[in-house]
C-alpha cells in the first residue's frame, strides 16, 4: 500500500472530521432555536448584513447557489426570511430577515463562545485555538485563490 493513500495520512479527512465533529457540537444549540448548522450560517451572515443578494450570500458562505437556495426556501416556509425580486435587476432576489429571524440573533448570541469554550477546554490552550483559526483561515484563502486560478 502506499503510504500517501493511508487514511491516517489525509488531511482532507482531517479537517472533513473536525469539521463534522465541530458542527455536532453546535446541535444542543441550534435544536431550541429549530434551525439547523447551515441556517445559522445564513442567519450569521444576514445578522451582520442584511437584504443581500442570494450570489452575495453563496459567495461569503462559498456554497454553491444550488446548494443555498433550497436551504433560503426552507428558511422562508419558516419565516425566518423573505426572498423579494431586486428593483435593480429582476432576475435577482434579494433575502432579508424577517423580525422572527432577527430575534433569533438575541437567542443565539451566546452559542459562538459556548462551542468555543467546549473546544478550548479540550485544548491546552486558548492561544493554540487563535492560533488554529489564524492556520485554517490561511488555508481557506490558499483554496479560494486556486479554484479561481487553477493550474493546467
Amino acid at each position: 500500500m502506499y503510504d500517501q493513500l493511508k487514511l491516517e495520512n489525509q488531511i482532507c479527512f482531517r479537517l472533513y472530521t473536525a469539521s463534522r465533529l465541530v458542527t455536532r457540537a453546535y446541535h444542543p444549540y441550534f435544536e431550541p432555536l429549530g434551525i439547523t448548522y447551515p441556517q445559522y450560517l445564513v442567519l450569521l451572515v444576514l445578522w451582520q448584513q442584511d437584504n443581500l443578494p442570494v450570489s452575495e450570500i453563496t459567495s461569503r458562505l462559498c456554497l454553491d447557489t444550488n446548494t443555498v437556495t433550497p436551504l433560503l426556501q426552507r428558511m422562508e416556509r419558516d419565516g425566518l426570511l423573505v426572498r423579494t425580486r431586486s428593483a435593480v435587476d429582476s432576475r435577482q432576489r434579494i433575502v432579508s430577515l424577517t423580525k422572527k429571524g432577527r430575534k433569533l440573533q438575541e437567542a443565539a448570541k451566546d452559542i459562538p463562545s459556548c462551542v468555543g469554550q467546549q473546544i478550548a477546554d479540550d485544548m491546552s490552550s486558548v492561544d493554540e485555538l487563535i492560533q488554529l483559526s489564524a492556520t485554517l483561515d490561511h488555508l481557506i484563502d490558499t483554496l479560494k485563490k486556486q479554484q479561481h486560478n487553477p493550474t493546467t
